[in-house]
C-alpha cells in the first residue's frame, strides 16, 4: 500500500465516519412552567367634583367651588358686603392676578435756557411725554395773510392751498428756521432719497420746505415737504423739543462759498411772512424767524459764511 491514500479510499473513509456521527439530544424540557403574566385588573374611575350651581345675576358673585366646600372665612368686623372677584381663565381662586395700576399722567416738560445765539428757549408749549403738543384746537387759515392787494411772486396759489389745508395746531410753531443744504444742487426729493437712505430718517426729508436755487429745480421754486402736509416734526435742528416746534426751510446751496440767489432771498421771505400768518401767534407775538446756527444746540456754521443775517435780522428781527 502506498503512502498516499486514493480518492475513492478517501472518500470510503469519509462515509464511514459519517455514519458514525450520532445527534444529541436536546435537554428535556424543565418541569417547572414558565409563569403566566398577570392581568392587572383596570383602576377604579375616581369620580368627578360636581360643580356648585352659579348664584343669580343679581346675587353677590363669589368663588365657584370645586369638590368640598371650603372653610368660611370669618366675617369682617365691616357690616358691608364685600364681594370676591371672579378669578381669570387659567388662575386658581387662591392665586388670581392682582388688579392693574393705573399708571400716573406725566406732568408736562417745559425746558428752560439760552441757544448759542442767547435766545430764550422756555416757549409757552406743553410738551406731552410721547412727543405731541397738548391739543389747542386747529389754527385756521387766515384770509388775507400778507394784505389785501399784496400779489405774490413765487407762492403759487397750488402752493398757498398746500399751506392752508395742513391742520395745523394753534400755538405749535414757535420758530421758522433757516438752512442752507451745503450742495450746490438738489432738490426736495433728492434730499429725502439722502435722509432716508444715508442719515436713516424715517419720515425722510428733514425741512418742511426746500427753496430751489436753479439747479435741480427753479430759481426760487418752493417745495412742501411731507413733514409740512402731515404736521409732524422736524429733523433739522440738533434737540427733539425744538424741532418739534420750529419749521425747518432749507436754501438749496453750499453758502459757504456762494451767496444764495436773489430769487431764493424773496421766496423765503414770501414764504416766511405767509407761515407767520398761517401759524398765528404765541402769545401775541409771531413766529420767530432766525438762521440754524442762531439756535442749534451744537455749534454749526449753517446757513454759511455768506448768507445774509443783516438781512435777516432786519426784516424779521424782533
Amino acid at each position: 500500500m502506498s503512502g498516499q491514500m486514493s480518492e475513492e479510499q478517501k472518500k470510503q473513509l469519509f462515509l464511514k465516519a459519517r455514519e458514525d456521527i450520532r445527534p444529541v439530544p436536546r435537554p428535556a424540557a424543565s418541569a417547572t412552567p414558565r409563569p403566566k403574566p398577570r392581568t392587572l385588573s383596570p383602576p377604579e374611575p375616581t369620580p368627578r367634583a360636581t360643580p356648585t350651581p352659579r348664584p343669580a345675576a343679581d346675587a353677590t358673585p363669589d368663588v365657584i367651588e370645586m369638590g368640598p366646600a371650603p372653610t368660611p372665612a370669618p366675617e369682617s368686623p365691616d357690616p358691608k358686603p364685600t364681594a370676591t372677584p371672579r378669578p381669570a381663565p387659567g388662575d386658581t381662586p387662591e392665586r388670581a392676578a392682582p388688579p392693574r395700576e393705573t399708571p400716573e399722567p406725566t406732568p408736562p416738560q417745559i425746558p428752560k435756557g439760552k441757544t448759542p445765539g442767547g435766545e430764550r428757549l422756555d416757549a409757552p408749549i406743553l410738551i406731552e411725554k410721547s412727543g405731541l403738543l397738548e391739543s389747542q384746537g386747529e389754527e385756521p387759515a387766515p384770509k388775507n395773510t400778507g394784505g389785501w392787494f399784496r400779489r405774490w411772486r413765487y407762492l403759487s396759489p397750488s402752493v398757498r392751498k398746500a399751506i392752508d389745508n395742513a391742520r395745523v395746531q394753534k400755538g405749535r410753531w414757535k420758530y421758522i428756521i433757516v438752512h442752507n443744504s451745503g450742495t450746490r444742487q438738489g432738490n426736495a426729493r433728492i434730499f429725502d432719497t439722502y435722509h432716508r437712505r444715508v442719515r436713516k430718517m424715517q419720515n425722510g426729508l428733514a425741512y418742511h420746505f426746500v427753496i430751489g436755487n436753479g439747479n435741480s429745480s427753479g430759481d426760487g421754486e418752493i417745495e412742501i415737504g411731507p413733514r409740512w402736509t402731515r404736521q409732524i416734526n422736524g429733523g433739522h435742528v440738533a434737540s427733539d423739543y425744538l424741532n418739534n416746534i420750529a419749521i425747518g426751510i432749507c436754501l438749496v446751496g453750499d453758502l459757504n462759498r456762494d451767496q444764495p440767489t436773489q430769487d431764493q432771498l424773496a421766496a423765503l421771505d414770501e414764504l416766511a411772512v405767509y407761515l407767520r400768518g398761517r401759524v398765528g401767534r404765541v402769545k401775541g407775538k409771531p413766529a420767530i424767524v432766525l438762521p440754524h446756527k442762531k439756535i442749534n444746540p451744537k455749534p454749526t456754521d449753517c446757513p454759511g459764511d455768506r448768507f445774509p443775517y443783516g438781512w435777516l435780522q432786519k426784516r424779521f428781527g424782533p
